[in-house]
């Protein structure tokens, strides 16, 4: 598969018969990673997350409640994408609403990881991670509200990248958790995501939460051979599994080889990461779903009353998954819960923001593990906890507001892919990008 790179100096006749190449190559290949093949002008084609407003596309967000729905209006980063000679090209596969980390619950059927026929390929964008890391996309769009767009591209072993929040307008994204939603580009290499992040970031007007402010593009300046002080935190990667820390401590010294500095830091324990990103997030998602009842939006269910219509409509288009988490949302929204869970969780936001914001006082990056294991195989979740707790090494980063990228960094002894994540201050891409290619030049990892 040619790179984004490659890509951008080839005519839109050639990009046409790619085109048509990619989806006769998917199709082929049975993984579930496209839902659709539609082609949005002319450009270099980038596979779209199903949760990305494309004007004349069918958007369902991986629901049924949504099926027939069809965009009125493009979302921000498409129009971004066409004035840098890409255009949308597919609707990639993902867990319903964003919500899951396996790309199970979406409504098409779960996605395929290409490096092992019975594993998952991550979520919520598993369908954009498993089409790139098949050859079967050049780059993808990805969402990222708790680790969607990195833990996937782990799994799958390509790069994924979480722009800081507020640099990429979220104008057009169907929105999961507003406060954590974000995003990104999934990719080949480092090069091809910041060419990409280049191409969708900047001030949006039409998002009242787009940064105000505007930096020099990055994939030109990239310098892989600056040297950082990167942190590690050692406690973290207890909880991981041997693969994970085998890839880590290989990766920690091959950093240092290379002349970075690590130095050894301390955050919390990352069970207050998952306990406080699952009670705000469920209660934004409670919130922003709420229109979804049959009149405003989604699909309307037979009934003979509007309270049945409510009730029916809701009950028939969303999945399990997503209902756990309305549930959830509106029991810490609720009346004698709101201040002993979600205010406190907001309190508990700010202090994991500040212990980061502690650490870059001393350190460029913060180099962490993406997820506690390898891919695990399709139906192996034993619990939503199980599930939700594959993310704990992601969400702090959402929380804060930060940049992060996930680097494939390794194999296993079955062959499949480790991912490691650096993350950075807030609005800090340039360093992020220099890192990550640095990482990417030490590991000299094997796709």
């Amino acid at each position: 598969m040619i790179t984004l790179k490659e890509a951008l100096r080839k005519s839109n006749e050639e990009m046409i018969a790619l085109c048509a190449e990619l989806e006769a190559k998917a199709k082929e290949s049975g993984l579930n990673a496209y839902i659709g093949f539609e082609r949005s002008g002319e450009g270099v084609p980038i596979l779209i997350k199903d949760n990305i407003q494309v004007k004349g596309w069918s958007v369902t967000a991986g629901s049924k409640i949504l099926q027939g729905y069809i965009a009125p209006y493009e979302a921000t980063v498409i129009e971004k994408l066409k004035s840098k000679g890409m255009m949308a090209f597919g609707r990639a596969n993902m867990d319903e609403f964003a919500m899951g980390s396996t790309t199970e619950s979406s409504f098409y059927g779960a996605t395929i990881n290409p490096h092992g026929d019975k594993r998952v390929p991550g979520g919520s964008s598993g369908g954009s991670a498993a089409a790139v890391a098949g050859g079967i996309a050049i780059a993808a769009l990805g969402s990222d509200t708790g680790g969607s767009i990195r833990q996937p591209a782990a799994y799958c072993g390509v790069v994924g990248m979480k722009p800081t929040y507020g640099r990429v307008s979220r104008f057009g994204l169907g929105a999961y958790a507003s406060s954590l939603d974000q995003i990104g580009p999934i990719t080949q290499n480092v090069e091809d995501a910041a060419i990409l992040y280049d191409a969708i970031k900047g001030h949006d007007e039409k998002d009242s939460t787009s940064a105000d402010f505007e930096i020099e593009d990055i994939a030109n300046n990239i310098n892989p051979d600056a040297k950082l002080t990167i942190a590690v935190i050692d406690s973290y990667v207890e909880a991981a599994d041997n693969d994970i820390q085998k890839a880590f401590v290989d990766t920690v010294a091959k950093l240092e080889a290379a002349g970075h500095t690590i130095v050894r830091k301390e955050l919390s324990n990352t069970k207050y990461d998952i306990a406080t990103y699952y009670v705000l997030a469920t209660a934004e998602a409670a919130t922003n779903l709420a229109r979804y009842d049959g009149v405003r939006y989604g699909t309307r269910a037979e009934s003979k009353n509007t309270e049945e219509l409510f009730f029916n409509s809701r009950s028939e288009g969303f999945g399990e998954e997503v209902k756990r988490r309305i549930m959830l949302g509106n029991f810490v929204l609720s009346s004698g819960y709101y201040d002993a869970y979600y205010v406190k969780a907001q309190k508990v936001r700010h202090l994991i923001r500040d212990e980061f914001n502690a650490i870059f006082e001393d350190a460029d990056l913060i180099l962490s593990p993406v997820a506690p294991s390898v891919a695990p195989k399709i139906g192996a979740s034993e619990s939503a906890l199980e599930m939700y707790k594959s993310d704990m090494y992601t969400l702090g980063v959402n929380l804060a507001g930060l940049p992060g990228i996930s680097v494939p960094v390794a194999k296993n002894d079955e062959g499949m892919p480790v991912g490691l994540q650096l993350i950075a201050k807030a609005f800090n891409e340039k360093v992020l990008f220099d890192g990550a290619a640095s990482l990417e030049k030490v590991v000299n990892y094997k796709y």
